[in-house]
């Protein structure tokens, strides 16, 4: 198939023979399938793909988005077979099942199909990426035809459903006995009991999947639940427009929130009890955000789940050297020591693993949070509520009376809190914060953005760490790979350095969901402010200044720290490069 499809782009003059040549020996050193490599570098586009085999094989070549595909035919084909041959069922008549594929030449494939459904193959072509998409769309994941069977008693209660505990996923859901009697007076689409079996099977499965968040998203036409699984979102099912109402209804009865207020956001947690792999049961948190948008209200759900919780800083990724500064700085008995980074970079993990650490009898520690995403033992921990004058200025206040050694404030987003918290380190506390910035450097000109005296920041700040999570190879189906001694100096190795990298990916496995990875692990820059660092500071030096003296003084960059991890075999480069710019 790769040879004909070569030769048949070369004779419509669409590719020369040296790129014909490049694109093979690019697939002998990496795998993968001629068409997406001769894409991946630009040759052709996937349209001129899927013409030339359309032309080859007198077969009607298709535009998979123009489809709205039923979900009796979806089941004909079990998604295992789909995803490995990358084929789509279309419809069904009789005894004929038309699938679109990207690969009509494929007989053991086509062979295979007609086995495993029973009826007989007629194919269309469509592209490959519009075959994954409708792939993600329809099948979501290996539970579809569990789910399909829950759409289809929707109509009313299933007596046999009912007496059978077995095909409930193994939630409890912990609510007190006054709240049961309210619910009994809510909505009774929002009790349904194919509604509380879907939605337990969503928060089942999102445990099973490891992922961090559940998004479920209404639109004019659709109904979506992606799962955000190592930092990026996978399109999981798309249940019927129909169940909206009575999903919504029944997350907020479970999140104990106003089902009738439909105008407002609202926050709230759900408790559940599972049983792990091991057999043991552990409790798990769900935060509940709902946001009123144009066709419905949206949910997002935050999965807090303690045992996956790393608080070993050893265990988190920092090079040996910034793990060091780190260890350093906490042990400080004042000052200020603040982690940066975008919305879901671990900088809460980060934080976590430093007060647990830090966490003795003979210390007084005090946290403010929005939310407190975490209970520990040891610890008096405050949940910030705005709305009633509980703000991080607030709550910082009513610490000092309070005998603090250790502070941990949330987020420092402005200027009150900020001159709080750097009085309170000048004042014999070690205090912990968040903010956002960029990188580490960046921090000094945000704060002092903020309206603090220089002066007060380079005396106040002990160190800064800047962070960001990327997808860890999985070990299962780990390989290595050839890359371009190039691509590796452009992307910041020094030319004797790039010499002697490896680099390594992930094929695709059960233990992954095919992806390529599983988990993620954290890249790090941390800079200590030093008495250099604090004379720029007061001097007023740009950013760029004081990244330059700090690297002088042996700062490792984000960049730097991923390229550690690539070449530790932990990651890709497309990672990498993914989460970091060069510098």
């Amino acid at each position: 198939m790769a040879t004909q499809i070569g030769e048949l782009l070369i004779e419509e003059k669409l590719i020369t023979s040296d790129q014909l040549e490049l694109a093979l020996k690019y697939q002998s050193n990496n795998g993968g399938r001629l068409g997406s490599i001769l894409i991946h570098l630009g040759y052709v586009d996937d349209e001129d793909i899927t013409l030339i085999l359309s032309k080859k094989y007198g077969v009607p070549s298709i535009d998979l988005d123009d489809f709205e595909i039923e979900t009796s035919v979806i089941s004909a084909i079990p998604v295992e077979v789909a995803r490995k041959y990358m084929v789509m069922p279309l419809s069904l008549g009789g005894n004929v099942l038309t699938i679109a594929c990207a690969d009509p030449a494929n007989v053991f494939a086509m062979d295979e199909i007609k086995f495993t459904t029973g009826f007989n193959i007629e194919t269309v072509v469509a592209t490959e990426g519009s075959i994954l998409n409708a792939l993600e769309k329809y099948y979501g994941t290996a539970h579809a035809i569990e789910l399909t069977n829950v759409y289809k008693k929707i109509g009313g209660r299933d007596k046999q459903e009912e007496e059978s505990d077995s095909d409930q996923p193994d939630l409890d859901i912990n609510m007190e006995e006054d709240e049961e009697q309210v619910l009994n007076q809510m909505q009774k689409s929002g009790e349904d009991a194919p509604i509380i079996k879907l939605v337990n099977l969503i928060l089942a499965q999102s445990i099973q999947k490891r992922a961090s968040d559940i998004h479920i998203e209404p639109y004019e036409k659709d109904y979506r639940v992606r799962y955000r699984i190592d930092g990026i979102l996978y399109d999981m099912m798309h249940p019927p427009l129909k169940l909206r109402d009575a999903i919504t209804s029944r997350i907020k009865i479970m999140a104990k929130l106003d089902i009738s207020e439909k105008r407002l956001p609202q926050d709230g947690r759900i408790k559940i009890r599972t049983k792990t792999s091991g057999g043991k049961k552990k409790d798990v948190d769900y935060r509940v955000s709902t946001l009123p948008t144009l066709f419905g209200e949206k949910i997002v759900l935050r999965i807090l789940d303690k045992d996956s919780l790393p608080l070993d800083m050893s265990l988190l990724g920092f090079e040996e050297s910034s793990l060091r500064k780190i260890d350093t700085a906490i042990a400080k008995p004042y000052g200020m020591v603040l982690v940066t980074g975008p919305t879901g970079s671990g900088k809460t993990s980060t934080l976590y693993s430093a007060i647990n650490k830090l966490n003795t009898p003979t210390t007084n520690i005090m946290t403010a949070e929005d939310p407190v995403e975490y209970n520990f033992a040891g610890i008096n921990q405050v949940q910030i509520k705005e709305q009633i004058g509980l703000t991080f200025a607030a709550a910082l206040r009513s610490f000092l009376r309070q005998d603090p050694n250790i502070i941990l404030v949330g987020e420092i987003r402005d200027f009150e809190t900020t001159e709080i918290a750097i009085k309170a380190a000048l004042t014999g506390h070690l205090v912990l914060s968040s903010i956002h910035t960029n990188d580490a450097p960046s921090t000094i000109s945000r704060i002092l953005n903020m309206g603090i005296e220089p002066f007060l920041v380079a005396t106040s700040l002990n160190l800064v760490c800047a962070q960001r999570l990327v997808r860890k190879i999985c070990p299962e189906c780990k390989i290595e790979v050839k890359t371009p001694l190039q691509a590796l100096i452009n992307a910041g190795y020094s030319p004797e350095d790039a010499k002697n990298v490896r680099t390594f990916k992930g094929e695709g496995c059960n233990n992954c969901n095919d992806t390529g990875y599983r988990g993620r692990i954290g890249m790090y820059e941390v800079m200590e402010v030093g008495e250099g660092i604090q004379e720029m500071i007061i001097m007023g030096s740009s950013t760029n200044e004081i990244r330059h003296k700090a690297i002088e003084e042996g700062m490792c960059t984000l960049r730097h720290s991923g390229l550690e991890k690539v070449k530790a075999g932990l990651t890709t480069l497309d990672e990498v490069t993914r989460e970091t710019v060069k510098g």
